[in-house]
C-alpha cells in the first residue's frame, strides 16, 4: 500500500448491469483477492494489510490470497504483525516479489504458503540484521540493546523455519547485507518459483523455474 498523499492513485471505471462504478486500483485488485504491499512497512500500512487479509478470509476461507511485495522493509513490529496475520488466516497466502523484498519484507516473502512463494525474474531479495539505536542512560541503552538482540534472534528463527536453512547460517548471512537475485533466493529457500511469463491462455501453462533448495549448512 502506498500512502495516498504521496502519489496519485489511479481510478478504474467498471461497467455493470447497475451502471458504472469507480474504484481506486487497490480496491479493484482486492476484489480479485490481491493485496499490494509497496513502500516502507509502517504501522498504518500493516493495519491496512491485516484488515484486507481478515476481510478476504471472511469472504472465502478456502480461496488463496495473493500478496504482491515491493518494499525496502521497515518497522519490525509492523512486519511481524503482518507475519502473524499471514500465519493466522485460513487461506493460503501466495507471496509474490516484484522489484524488491528487503529486510522485513524478505521475511514476509519467505513466510508465504509453501510452493506459492513466487518472484518475477528481475526481482531482488535482501536480508540483514536488525538496525536500531538507543540513547539515554547506560541502563536504558543496555535494555534497548537486549531487546534488539531478542528481535534479531526471533527474525532469524522465522527465516530458518521458512527457508530450511540452519539458524547458524541465517545468523552468519544476516550479519551484513546479503543480496540475492531470484535464482539465489530460490536456492536459499525464500522462493519456490520464478515466474517468467503469464499463464498461456491457450494451454494454461507458464514458463517457470524451480531448483532444489540450497542445502542447509552451519
Amino acid at each position: 500500500m502506498t500512502p495516498q498523499n504521496q502519489i496519485l492513485i489511479p481510478t478504474v471505471i467498471e461497467k455493470t448491469q447497475l451502471g458504472e462504478r469507480a474504484y481506486d486500483i487497490y480496491s479493484r485488485l482486492l476484489k480479485e483477492r490481491i493485496i499490494f504491499l509497496g513502500g516502507p512497512i509502517v504501522d498504518p500500512v500493516a493495519n491496512v494489510v491485516i484488515a484486507q487479509l481478515l476481510f478476504l478470509e471472511s469472504q472465502d476461507p478456502k480461496a488463496d490470497i495473493k500478496l504482491y511485495i515491493n518494499s525496502t522493509g521497515g518497522s519490525v513490529t509492523a512486519a511481524l504483525a503482518i507475519y502473524d496475520a499471514i500465519q493466522y488466516v485460513k487461506p493460503d497466502i501466495s507471496t509474490i516479489c516484484v522489484g524488491l523484498a528487503a529486510s522485513a519484507a524478505a521475511v514476509l516473502l519467505a513466510s508465504g504458503a509453501k510452493g506459492k512463494r513466487l518472484a518475477l525474474p528481475n526481482a531482488e531479495v535482501l536480508i540483514h540484521q536488525v538496525i536500531g539505536g538507543a540513547e539515554g542512560q547506560a541502563v536504558d541503552i543496555k535494555i534497548e540493546a537486549e531487546h534488539i538482540l531478542r528481535v534479531k534472534s526471533r527474525l532469524n528463527e522465522i527465516l530458518a523455519k521458512h527457508t530450511g536453512q540452519t539458524f547458524a547460517k541465517i545468523e552468519k548471512d544476516t550479519d551484513r547485507n546479503f543480496w540475492m537475485n531470484t535464482d539465489e533466493a530460490l536456492r536459499y529457500g525464500i522462493l519456490d518459483e520464478i515466474i517468467r511469463q503469464k499463464a498461456n491462455r491457450n494451454h494454461g501453462k507458464r514458463e517457470a523455474a524451480k531448483v532444489p533448495a540450497m542445502a542447509a549448512a552451519e
